[in-house]
This record gives structure tokens, C-alpha cells and sequence, in this order.
């Protein structure tokens, strides 16, 4: 059932924008922008591009951090009819290049702190290249409060968002302004989100997950709190308490590090409006959903999300009363989405055996950008194979078991390395871990892990043997390398790739 009234992403703005139109939608360190504020900023910049020679379908690569330009060059880009293609602030040369030659964006809107990694990087493909953080770059557009009247079918592609490449290359998922407008609905149903929700954001809005934060509150007329300095939760935690916030979400290492590495426990009676924390982007360990609701104020409702880039975000969620019967579980689908279990032969499995988790819904991308095999194997007559294993209970609650790919055969076992990890945080002496595969000639892999320990007193060997009440002998690491912290995608999740290299060196 639909409850919002949007076609198109850039209407969640312009609706807000005419309905509340002095409301403080946008909260950046000094800068309080209202609806109104951000939409004649983006109409402007709408009519820039168009100026400029941008046309339905282009594509306009956008690389910068979370700020209200950001939101600016978002919306004002979708206005346009043309392709919003948001790339990491993390990327260095060697990962731009190849996205640019396959873009080939018509633009490419950017600030001045990415001057040194525009230098070095070939701008052969890019017509025209757009700094917006300057203050001289929005006084000399036409101001306008009209909206644009270009004529955009909700099936055109809206946005093309890259993952991040943590099994192989970087693929760009194709979502239409119908996939991400169908999410937007379903999640502001199930969240229960309207004009009163004030969001904290910590995640980047170029990952899919810190989008949907973005355009669900906009849809609704709700505020954005945006934060950069995660790295200092305190302050973070601050703001959280003098901007009133409603809602925050966070990937499981954002839980960790708000567990183990900031004064949570102290700000528990300052947060009396935090209605509720949502969590989704990979599994979080048994252990810090368990002490989660410890250190959380006792009204603040948790809620377990799953999903992907390739559904716009969300896929499933469990209900915050559900969370300590079912707390292993990613919940049910999310309204507007179905979610079944398949054997590799398509057929769909009884409750209770493991499969392929494969959904379908509204929400559910076009397709890969230029990579036609790849979509051809996500992407078939029972819609979306998201490659995880799973299984559905009795009571209809899905659950995740790890990923097809994923397993590492050591001697004659396939083991999960996910299960090998959450035995390692439920020590209590790690915040977290990543368990790899190292190439042996005699087992095929050995299994090491890399950790992150609570206190810097605690040794490889006691948490070994805190390990082998919980692990059989064949699924111990051989050995646990304990480090300051796990390198991470700017999204937040374990970067996988750069453990391995981290482990090599």
C-alpha cells in the first residue's frame, strides 16, 4: 500500500519544500538550511546543468562529503533528468579512472578538497567539471523557486551506485527513480517516520544505506543531522542530545565502536527523544545485540535491517518487539517486497532448509552498468538473487547463514568464517574480527584472523583459549593477529581485501 505521494526522488524534496517550507531540513556543524533554502539552491543548480548542455540521461559523477552541498548537487542533479552517479571520497587514481572510462559523465560536480586527486586523474571523459563548495558558486546562479518541468518517466535510471568491490570489481548498480521511490515508501511504513523524525547521520550518503537515510526524512519532512567526525563519538553523542534526535542507524562496526570506544553508557539519560536505532549493512554479532539494549536508553526501539544495494536498501527488517526471541534473525520482508528461499535449481525450499535468499519487489535494480553477465547471473525470472544462504523458520522469520561465496575449505570442512568471527567477540575480549583464508599447500587455506581487542593488556593466547570453549578444533584460527583497528570501506564495513594485504605485509 502506497503512502507517499512521489514519482520521482527529487519530489521527496519538493514536496517537503511546499508543505514545510521554513522547516530545518538540513543540520551541517553552522549551517541550518531550510526546505525551501535547499530547493531554490537546487532548482538553480538544475537550470546550471541544463545551461551547461546536461541531458536526460547523462550521467554527472558527484564526489563529495556529506554536506548540504552534497544534498544540492543530489537533488538539483535528478531534476535534470540526468543519471546521479555518487563515487566514494575514499577512491585514489587507480580506482577513479576505470569508473570514469566506463561513465563517461557528462559532468562532474566536486569541491576543492579533492583538487590533488583531480590532478592525477584523466578527465578525458568528463565534459564539464563543477566545483560547488565556494561561495562565490551559488550567488552567481539564477535564483529560482519554480521547479524544473522537464518531463521524467519514473522507470528512467535515476542513480548509479557503485559496491564496493570487496569480492572483485566494483560493479554499478542501476536504480530507477521507481526502485528507490517504491524503498523510500517501504521504509517510512515500517519505521513509522513523519515530519517530527530528526535523523542523526554518520554514514556517507554515496552508500546505499546513508541514501535511504537522506531521502526517507525528506520524504516525510523530517531533519538531518549530518556528523563527519564519527571518529570522535563523544561529540557525535553531544549533538545527538542538544539536536533532540530521533533516530540513528549505523553497519555493525559503528554498534561496536559505540559499545567499546565512547561514552554511550554515560549520555543513556540524555537521549530522551531517541526513539530508535536501526542496524543493517552485514551481520552483527550475537554479542553486541545482546549489550546493545543494555546501554541504549530503556524507550529506544531497535530495529535489525537486511538488504542490499541492489534493492534500493532495504529487503527485511525485524520488528524491535521481536528482537531478544529472534535475535539471530534479519526479521520478514520489508511491505512491498517478497523474499524466498530457492535450491540451485530455482525451486523454492520448505521452512527450515538452507538456500539462496532471492527477493522481488518494486524496489529491485534495472541491472549492472555495462557488466550484462553479471546481471544476467543476479537477475532472472524469480528477480533478485542477493548470493546469500538462508533459511526461514516455522514462524516465517529469515535468517542469514553467510554467503555462497564465502566459505573457506580448510582440509576436508567449509567453514564460516562469519561463525568463526562472532565466537571471537563473544570472548568479550575482542570489538571485532575478520577471519581469512590463507593459501596452504597441505589443508587447501589455514585460518588466521585479525582482531580488534578491547584493552591493549589482553594477549593472542588468551583469547585463544577463550576460543576453544566456543569452536571445534578444526574451526580454531591457527593464529590472531590483534591490531588497532580493521580497515573499512568508508561505508563502514570490514574491508576484506585490505585485511588480506594488511596480513601479507
Amino acid at each position: 500500500m502506497k503512502v507517499l505521494p512521489h514519482k520521482l526522488i527529487h519530489e521527496f524534496l519538493e514536496f517537503s519544500a511546499e508543505k514545510y517550507p521554513d522547516k530545518v531540513a538540513l543540520i551541517h556543524e553552522d549551517v541550518r538550511a531550510t526546505y525551501a533554502e535547499i530547493n531554490a539552491k537546487a532548482n538553480a543548480l538544475a537550470q546550471y546543468l541544463v545551461d551547461a548542455g546536461i541531458q536526460t540521461g547523462d550521467r554527472v559523477v558527484m564526489i563529495l562529503e556529506n554536506s548540504l552541498d552534497y544534498v544540492v548537487g543530489y537533488y538539483g542533479t535528478l531534476k535534470t533528468g540526468a543519471v546521479i552517479v555518487p563515487l566514494s571520497t575514499d577512491l585514489k587514481p587507480d580506482g577513479l579512472n576505470p569508473l570514469l572510462a566506463e561513465l563517461e559523465p557528462a559532468a562532474l560536480i566536486t569541491s576543492k578538497r579533492f583538487d590533488r586527486l583531480l590532478k592525477v586523474t584523466d578527465q578525458t571523459f568528463i565534459r564539464k567539471l563543477i566545483k560547488i563548495n565556494n561561495i562565490d558558486f551559488f550567488s552567481g546562479l539564477k535564483k529560482s523557486i519554480k521547479n524544473s518541468k522537464i518531463k521524467i518517466q519514473n522507470s528512467a535510471l535515476a542513480c548509479i551506485i557503485y559496491t564496493s568491490g570487496s569480492t572483485g570489481k566494483p560493479k554499478g548498480v542501476m536504480l530507477s527513480h521507481a526502485n528507490i521511490v517504491a524503498n523510500v515508501d517501504s521504509i517510512c511504513q515500517y519505521l513509522k517516520l513523519t515530519e517530527k523524525d530528526i535523523q542523526m547521520v554518520v554514514l556517507p550518503f554515496f552508500y546505499v544505506m546513508g541514501k535511504s537515510l537522506l531521502n526517507t526524512h525528506f520524504a516525510v519532512g523530517g531533519t538531518v543531522v549530518l556528523n563527519n567526525k564519527f571518529a570522535y563519538p563523544a561529540s557525535v553523542l553531544q549533538q545527538m542530545a542538544e539536536e533532540k534526535v530521533t533516530g540513528f542507524s549505523g553497519v555493525p562496526s559503528t554498534y561496536a565502536y559505540l559499545l567499546h570506544r565512547s561514552p554511550l553508557e554515560k549520555y543513556r539519560d540524555k537521549l530522551p527523544a531517541l526513539r530508535y536505532c536501526s542496524q543493517a549493512g552485514g551481520h552483527m554479532a550475537r554479542q553486541i545485540k545482546e549489550e546493545l539494549p543494555k546501554i541504549l536508553p530503556e524507550h529506544t526501539k531497535i530495529f535489525i535491517m537486511y538488504g542490499a544495494t541492489e534493492a534500493g536498501a532495504r529487503l527485511t527488517y525485524l520488528e524491535p518487539d521481536q528482537y531478544h526471541e529472534k535475535i539471530d534473525s534479519i526479521g520478514k520482508a520489508i511491505p512491498n517486497v517478497s523474499l524466498n528461499v530457492l535450491d540451485k535449481k530455482g525451486g523454492t525450499l520448505k521452512q527450515g532448509n538452507t538456500g539462496e535468499l532471492v527477493a522481488k519487489g518494486d524496489n529491485i535494480f534495472m541491472g549492472y552498468w555495462k557488466d550484462s553477465e553479471a546481471t544476467e547471473r543476479a537477475l532472472d525470472e524469480h528477480s533478485y538473487h542477493t548470493g546469500d544462504t538462508g533459511y526461514q523458520d516455522d514462524e516465517g522469520f529469515f535468517y542469514v547463514t553467510g554467503r555462497k561465496d564465502d566459505l573457506i575449505k580448510v582440509g576436508g570442512h567449509r567453514i564460516n568464517p562469519q561463525e568463526v568471527e562472532d565466537a571471537l567477540v563473544a570472548t568479550e575480549l575482542v570489538i571485532e574480527a575478520a577471519v581469512l583464508g590463507v593459501p596452504d599447500d597441505l589443508l587447501g587455506n589455514r585460518l588466521v584472523a585479525l582482531a580488534v581487542s578491547k584493552n591493549g593488556e589482553v594477549s593472542e593466547q588468551v583469547i585463544m583459549a577463550a576460543c576453544h570453549d566456543r569452536l571445534p578444533k578444526y574451526k580454531m584460527p591457527e593464529s590472531i593477529r590483534l591490531i588497532h583497528s580493521l580497515p573499512k570501506h568508508p561505508s563502514g564495513k570490514v574491508n576484506k581485501s585490505s585485511c588480506v594485504e594488511l596480513l601479507m605485509n
